[in-house]
Formats: C-alpha cells, sequence, structure tokens
C-alpha cells in the first residue's frame, strides 16, 4: 500500500487530521516555521536584488532529521500549512529544507478542518504558489530592514529599548499627528440641559433634552445663562404637543472577519488580540468533543472575507427550518458591497458544525474557548 505523508504547522491540527485518513496516511508536524532570517545580522543582500539568506530556525535541526526519515519511506508528500500567505511560505521552507524537488510533493490547503474538507483539498492537490511566497518573503524583508536597520538609530538619538517596525511606525506617525491635532485644539465652553417630566396619569418618568425654542436652536455658552433659561422654564407649563412614533429595524451584524472578531472579543470579553487569536487558533486546529473526537470547531481564523460557502449556506437553512421554522429563514441573501481590497480568499470566521451549539460542546471546552465560540 503507498503511503502518504501530511505535513502541518502544529501537533493538535496533525491529530485532528490524522483522524479523518486511513492508514495509508501518516500526519505529522513541523510546529511552525523551520528556517528564518538569522538574528545576529541583517540577513539580507541588499547588493544582490534584495536575496533573504535562511538559516535553520534553532532548536529545528532534530526535528528536520525526523521529518526526512518520514520523508524516506513516503510515496507523496501533503504539504497542508495554513491557507494564508504565511502557511504558503512555510510549505515553501519545508520543501527547501527536506530537498523535495524531484519527489511526489503536493500543496493543500482547507478553510475548514473536517473530513469532508480535508479529503477534498486532496483531491484538488497543487503546486506551491509561488505568489503567495514571494508576498510573505517581501514582508519579512521589509520588517527586516525596517527594524534592523532604524532601531539602533533609535537606541543612539532617542532611548535604548525602543524598536521601530514596518507598521507600528507608521502607526505611531498617524497616533502622534492626531495628538499634535488635539493639543492645538481650542477648547470653548458650553452647557446642555436636560429635565425629567411625569406626564398625568403615568407612573415612570420621562427625560427630555433642551435645545431651544420652536423658532431658534439654542447654544448655551455660560454657567450665567442656563440659570436664566432655568428660572424661566420654572415659571413655565409644559404639554406634549406632538408625538412620533417610528419603527427602526436593525440589521444583523455580518460574519466575523478577523478584525471585526478581535474587536468584538476585546468589548464583549475584554480579550486582548493575542488572547483571542490564541484561542481561535485552537478552536480551529481541533478540540476534544465528548462523542465526536477531535474536530475543528471553527474555520480558518484568519481572512478579511464576510462570505459564507453554499454548503455552509445550506448548513445553516436546514438547521434553523428544523428547528425554528421556516419563517424564521432570510428571504434574501445579505452581502457586502465589493471592496478591492479584500483579498476574500478565504470564508468568514464561522462554526464549522451548526450542530454543535455552545451548549453542546461547553463541557469539553476552556471558559474562554467556550465564551469564544459562543461569540462567534
Amino acid at each position: 500500500m503507498a503511503k502518504n505523508l501530511v505535513i502541518v504547522e502544529s501537533p493538535s491540527k496533525a491529530a485532528t487530521i490524522k483522524k479523518f485518513l486511513g492508514s495509508s496516511y501518516e500526519v505529522v508536524a513541523s510546529n511552525g516555521h523551520v528556517r528564518d532570517l538569522p538574528k545576529s545580522q541583517l540577513g539580507i543582500d541588499v547588493e544582490n536584488d534584495f536575496e533573504p539568506k535562511y538559516i535553520t530556525i534553532r532548536g529545528k535541526g532534530e526535528l528536520l532529521a525526523k521529518l526526512r526519515r518520514e520523508v524516506k519511506k513516503a510515496d507523496k508528500i501533503y504539504l497542508a500549512t495554513d491557507p494564508d500567505r504565511e502557511g504558503e511560505a512555510i510549505s515553501w521552507h519545508l520543501a527547501n529544507a527536506l530537498k523535495l524537488e524531484g519527489k511526489n510533493t503536493r500543496r493543500i490547503t482547507f478553510n475548514e478542518i473536517t473530513k469532508t474538507a480535508v479529503k477534498q483539498s486532496i483531491k484538488q492537490a497543487r503546486e506551491i504558489d509561488m505568489n503567495l511566497v514571494d508576498a510573505q518573503q517581501a514582508r519579512r524583508v521589509l520588517d527586516r530592514l525596517v527594524g534592523y536597520q532604524i532601531s539602533p538609530v533609535l537606541w543612539a538619538k532617542v532611548k535604548r529599548g525602543l524598536s521601530a517596525g514596518r507598521v507600528q511606525s507608521v502607526a505611531l506617525r498617524i497616533i502622534a499627528d492626531r495628538e499634535e491635532e488635539i493639543n492645538a485644539f481650542i477648547s470653548k465652553e458650553y452647557w446642555t440641559m436636560s429635565a425629567e417630566f411625569l406626564a398625568a396619569g403615568d407612573k415612570k418618568p420621562f427625560t427630555a433634552d433642551f435645545y431651544g425654542t420652536k423658532d431658534k436652536k439654542m447654544a448655551i455658552e455660560s454657567e450665567g445663562q442656563l440659570d436664566e433659561i432655568i428660572k424661566e422654564l420654572e415659571q413655565s407649563d409644559f404639554t406634549i404637543s406632538d408625538c412620533k412614533e417610528t419603527e427602526r429595524t436593525k440589521k444583523s451584524p455580518m460574519p466575523f472577519t478577523t478584525s471585526t472578531l478581535q474587536q468584538e472579543a476585546a468589548k464583549s470579553l475584554n480579550f486582548a488580540t493575542q488572547k483571542t487569536m490564541r484561542l481561535a487558533q485552537g478552536l480551529y486546529e481541533g478540540v476534544a468533543v465528548k462523542g465526536r473526537g477531535t474536530i475543528g470547531l471553527i474555520t480558518y481564523l484568519r481572512t478579511d472575507s464576510t462570505r459564507i460557502s453554499e454548503d455552509a449556506k445550506k448548513m445553516a437553512y436546514d438547521y434553523i427550518e428544523e428547528n425554528y421554522g421556516s419563517e424564521y429563514q432570510a428571504r434574501t441573501e445579505k452581502t457586502e458591497k465589493g471592496n478591492k481590497k479584500i483579498q476574500d480568499a478565504h470564508e468568514a470566521i464561522r462554526p464549522t458544525y451548526v450542530d454543535l451549539t455552545p451548549a453542546a460542546v461547553k463541557d469539553s471546552l476552556s471558559r474562554d474557548h467556550f465564551r469564544l465560540y459562543q461569540l462567534i
């Protein structure tokens, strides 16, 4: 029987995928990147088209030796790292470090770790996408050029321990410019006024804000002016002259992208960004669920798309009809206006199994994993 080797990033992801594949598949983990730029030097040949000089990451030598032994025993090798620039680069580094050129090597990607998605990805195996690899390398090289060449200047001119970065330095400039605008703002005194009323026959009072007279909106610029208005109003009788009823429709929020998940988790759960991503990574790679084994509970967590796959839509529609009735199904599909900056390579972040409600998996999750899964 032919032996197939599948290489992923993490042991938990390997355990989840192994369950979906037969005995002819061996699934192993690289534990993230295996090669990177050296820490002791710039590691980029600026004079030679900015060629990066990669080395094996310290501590990964023994792991690579183990992977090479597995490669020798395999008839076919599948590189199944994450479906993004970083994952594509890890696969490319693995192919180089393990000398896979000339071997039967294919790249597979999946947006969710389910049996259907994993098996479908094997049917649609492809070559490594060098456009994605080049994109990742460009970012990595820029990070190194900015960080390694500007940080020492900051240490010498400003203070030791400061750092510069491709993103953080620009963000800091925006913050500094905004702070200057705030400091330059000339504040002006103004007052607002509201009153509490109790209508005849009512038990509960209501609050009304004062904006001026019927003919003229009034700006209250001093406490003295406020006192004069209050004195005049205290001598007045008040009536409700008009009552308008309006109906408001609140649209349901779009499915989560990476950034909106981070924002909502910070607001609703008080989670730091790093914590949210760590918990989401665990939910994506696989959790031991009672009665189901190790399964991935959400789709891939790094995405800027709000799109949902047709299969997922059908699962949601069927679930709603079965549990709530067809009258609760959406009559029209909700879509977001196109944005040319959105890559849309992946779906939005969503549950992979609609039947696994938060209540159904609560006993299988840590408190924080449960809270994030419930939010999603």
